[in-house]
């Protein structure tokens, strides 16, 4: 297991001054005893946290909220708090966000919606963290009951949640955080999930903007120079946040996966996808306003994914938020 990149920051020690007699003569030794030394104490070093590069002071636990991710939904509340967010397809080839929370915890987030198989197969790298979805088919709740996680839905967890005003079902569930996390006092804390931050590699090629699609969903993350951010658009729509501005981040990351049919379908017999995300495969990571290729492995779900380059480096990300579009179709780069 890696240990995040550390930054030393050094102390100059200060050099003891010579006194000096009232007359102007140099001080007796025996009479006038000079400064003690300055000793300088060991400087705490400053660590980046394993989710987002960013230097930290504690490891704090996980929360993991499942976000709706359509036009009726938006703008969604907290994703800018997100040390990592996923995006997942769901039914009729739509796509759903899962968030993941530790070293900010914003006051509220939603809306929440319900879970699906796939995240499942992704909670399990972070431990066991608190997961919070709004309801599961009745054929799923063995799943979740088995799953490493601690239940922070709204059946086990009812007093963190709340219907927000001016929006309508089922687009108007929202929780409270402090009340998610404290259904879920041993939540594993943030640890190594296999990112690595740092420098950006050599290579990469410029682009303005790079686009992910899924059957009925679009995402365009575009480079803004000025933010030092990818601006994200979903649909030919800017992606807003309700705290207002545009979501976007410094790293995202295309990491393309094996999807198939799962077991389960939703009321209208649209099937669930299974998002494969052990194993091995391609992806693209975009910083720094160049498009990297790269490779992903994960072992196991107990297990974080590594990313590295072609030639077998650490695909170091740009320190910050960090978005993971889970898309089936192989990359391709202009």
């Amino acid at each position: 297991m890696r240990v995040p990149r550390m930054i030393a920051v050094t102390l100059a020690v200060l050099a003891p001054v010579a006194a000096c007699s009232s007359g102007g003569g140099a001080a007796s030794p025996s009479k006038e005893p000079q400064a003690a030394p300055v000793s300088a104490s060991p400087t705490p070093e400053v660590k980046g946290h394993p989710f987002t590069g960013l230097p930290y002071e504690e490891l704090k636990p996980v929360l993991a909220v499942k976000i709706e991710n359509t036009a009726a939904g938006k703008p969604q509340l907290g994703l800018k708090s997100a040390d990592i967010v996923y995006i997942e397809q769901v039914e009729a080839g739509l796509t759903r966000l899962m968030a993941v929370f530790s070293s900010k915890l914003p006051p509220k987030v939603g809306p929440v919606r319900s879970a699906r198989i796939s995240d499942l197969h992704i909670t399990p790298q972070f431990g066991k963290p608190a997961f919070a979805y709004s309801g599961v088919q009745t054929k799923m709740l063995p799943f979740v009951a088995e799953a490493s996680l601690f239940d922070v839905g709204d059946t086990r967890n009812p007093g963190a949640f709340f219907r927000q005003p001016g929006r309508y079902a089922p687009y108007n569930l929202f929780a409270n955080s402090r009340r998610l996390l404290s259904k879920a006092p041993k939540a594993s804390e943030a640890k190594d999930i296999g990112f690595t931050f740092g420098e950006a590699p050599e290579g990469g090629v410029p682009k303005k903007s790079y686009t992910v699609r899924w059957p009925a969903a679009r995402f365009t993350f575009a480079w803004s120079e000025t933010k030092k951010q990818w601006l994200i658009w979903q649909d030919g729509k800017k992606d807003m946040a309700a705290e207002g501005g545009q979501l976007g981040a410094p790293t995202i990351v295309v990491q393309y996966t094996k999807t198939e049919r799962s077991q389960f379908h939703d009321k209208n017999q649209s099937y669930t996808p299974l998002v494969h995300s052990v194993g091995k495969g391609t992806a693209i990571v975009l910083r720094d306003g160049k498009a990297y290729k790269a490779k992903w492995s994960r072992e196991s779900e107990e297990e974080g994914t590594t990313f590295t380059t072609a030639s077998g480096e650490p695909m170091n990300f740009a320190p910050g938020q960090v978005w993971v579009a889970l898309a089936s179709r192989k990359p391709v780069i202009p």
